[in-house]
């Protein structure tokens, strides 16, 4: 699995040059110029959710710049009304015996893979960005990051209403749209992570990181004539994860196609 990633970093490379020339940075900040391009693009017509998912690794010499643009989304929410909710998830194939991406998981590479057989593509690779299940792209693409978005958030899809409780949370989803067999899926992100690990080809780089999911699990099943559905769950905080910089992501995903019919998010209390 590494030697292809390793093989096909020369093409991601190319796509990675063309975006570190229009930003002018090494870091991958993009210039005040397209920020503004990005702030200017109209929205849906109505207030949606589109899920971004990122497979990333401290490892991956090229995925800083995918890191940024995901940070950017994050913070900036460009696309009037339409929420973005991201998810940075680090896949564990670039992990060696002397390194580890600390953030890794083989359950985060293995959600890939069945990405590559659901979506066609053949391959997994990082930096990869999915748009909400159906568009896949390199991560550091801006152009296909907003057109997928966009296109995205013009979908219908499922109301999810996340309410703190005594002992946790409720979970209410409605108006689900037509759909064949579904997971509930529950991921714990968390914001303003840095590591300054010798990562990969990148020597004792200061990498920070956003929206890194922390723990992704499924809640339960949907079958395909359910339109609603009502969950009560607890969650577990380990002690290394800071409380303040963490959010409850809860989406909807059908199994097959991986279509993704809703999502929402919160702040842990």
């Amino acid at each position: 699995m590494k030697q292809f990633f390793l093989t096909g970093l020369f093409a991601v490379a190319a796509g990675f040059l063309s975006f570190g020339l229009q930003n002018g940075q090494a870091n991958a900040q993009a210039p005040q110029a397209q920020a503004n391009e990005i702030k200017n693009v109209a929205g849906a017509a109505k207030k949606s959710f589109v899920l971004l998912e990122l497979y990333t690794s401290e490892g991956c010499p090229i995925c800083p710049p995918a890191d940024a643009l995901l940070a950017r989304l994050e913070r900036e929410q460009p696309f009037a009304d339409t929420e973005i909710v991201t998810l940075a998830l680090h896949v564990d194939y670039w992990n060696s015996v002397s390194w580890k991406d600390i953030y890794s998981s083989p359950m985060f590479s293995r959600r890939q893979q069945i990405y590559s057989q659901a979506l066609k593509t053949g391959q997994s690779y990082t930096p990869q960005m999915i748009v909400d299940g159906h568009a896949e792209f390199a991560g550091n693409n801006l152009a296909k990051a907003q057109k997928a978005i966009l296109e995205a958030a013009k979908i219908s899809k499922a109301a999810i209403e996340i309410t703190p409780q005594a002992a946790g949370y409720k979970i209410q989803i409605t108006g689900i749209p037509a759909h064949e067999n579904a997971t509930v899926f529950l991921a714990i992100t968390e914001d303003n992570l840095a590591s300054n690990r010798k990562s990969g080809l990148k020597s004792n780089e200061k990498v920070e990181h956003i929206s890194v999911v922390r723990e992704l699990k499924s809640l339960g099943m949907l079958a395909a004539a359910q339109t609603n559905l009502e969950i009560e769950t607890a969650l577990q905080i380990q002690s290394i994860w800071k409380k303040e910089n963490l959010k409850l992501v809860v989406f909807v995903q059908e199994n097959a196609s991986r279509r993704i019919l809703g999502a929402n998010r919160i702040k842990v209390t």
